[in-house]
């Protein structure tokens, strides 16, 4: 088979700010910047899938179908750092669970883990 995942894409009514976000939580660098689009990477590590965020108009409505799961060394750190960076812990009715659902400037979902 010859496919391969290329990037995950996300919708962004600012995508500089918010690939600026997400360069500061996972450590990548921006790769690509036409104002419409924003790419960004892991440097030196091309196992690690891109992220791209591409402007939209419409408003995001509804939780995603699909989200980062972040494993971190230590998760209380994390998430108080993801939140000096711009996140949020959102409900989104996980009940008592070891994850915190949080998201990203602009309302995108993703999961800080425990420890792995």
């Amino acid at each position: 088979m010859s496919l391969r995942p290329y990037t995950l894409t996300f919708d962004a009514h600012n995508p500089r700010r918010l690939a600026e976000f997400w360069c500061g939580a996972l450590g990548y660098d921006i790769t690509l910047d036409n104002g419409d689009e924003v790419a960004i990477e892991k440097p030196a590590d091309a196992r690690v899938l891109p992220l791209l965020f591409i402007r939209v108009a419409d408003e995001k409505v509804v939780k995603n179908r699909v989200h980062l799961d972040l494993a971190p060394d230590d998760q209380g750190a994390e998430v108080k750092r993801l939140k000096a960076l711009g996140a949020r812990e959102v409900d989104i009715g996980q009940r008592d669970v070891s994850w915190v659902v949080m998201a990203d400037p602009e309302g995108n979902e993703f999961c800080v883990l425990t420890a792995r």
